[in-house]
């Protein structure tokens, strides 16, 4: 039962990730259709700005999910420590856990920057561009970053029912 309730998750997630994937799909259409009209009205500076700032959003949320996701794992793992832990592991995961705190709290500062980035490009764009294109914009900005975030949620989630599923398969003789 317990197996064919873990399959049954791992299908409708598998399900959910070709939605978002499709989703994203029309995303890259609407980035391009947008990249399309800025490179028609803007100077290729301003250009050059909004591209740099487009490849570095998907950079950087990745890379403060990554390391989001993989402090959590060793949180987890810190909690399952117990008196049978040997001490040079507890010490791996305390070193794993500060080095990933830093790498995330670095992170943290990529995106502020890549916030005021944001708002810079926002300003040159609305010189050229109606409200309306300005908010198709910021919309754009709003869903691309949320269909990241929504991406690797998925993975995670399939990640992990997909081990359990396994180590399930695996106990059963």
């Amino acid at each position: 039962e317990l197996i064919s309730s873990l399959r049954s998750k791992l299908q409708a997630l598998w399900e959910e990730r070709e939605l978002v994937l499709s989703e994203a799909q029309e995303c890259a259409v609407w980035g391009q259709e947008l990249e399309a009209m800025v490179r028609d009205v803007c100077k290729p500076n301003e250009f050059e700005r909004y591209m740099m700032l487009i490849g570095d959003l998907e950079k950087v949320v990745s890379l403060l999910l990554c390391l989001s996701s993989r402090l959590a794992r060793v949180q987890n793992a810190m909690r399952r420590i117990d008196g049978n832990t040997d001490a040079e592991e507890k010490q791996s995961l305390n070193e794993r856990h500060q080095l990933l705190s830093r790498q995330r709290e670095d992170a943290k500062d990529l995106k502020e920057n890549l916030d005021r980035r944001e708002r810079v490009v926002s300003g040159i764009l609305a010189k050229y561009l109606t409200d309306q294109q300005l908010q198709d914009y910021r919309r754009f900005v709003q869903v691309k970053t949320s269909l990241l975030i929504e991406q690797k949620d998925l993975e995670e989630q399939i990640k992990f029912f997909e081990e359990q599923l396994e180590n399930l398969e695996n106990s059963i003789p």
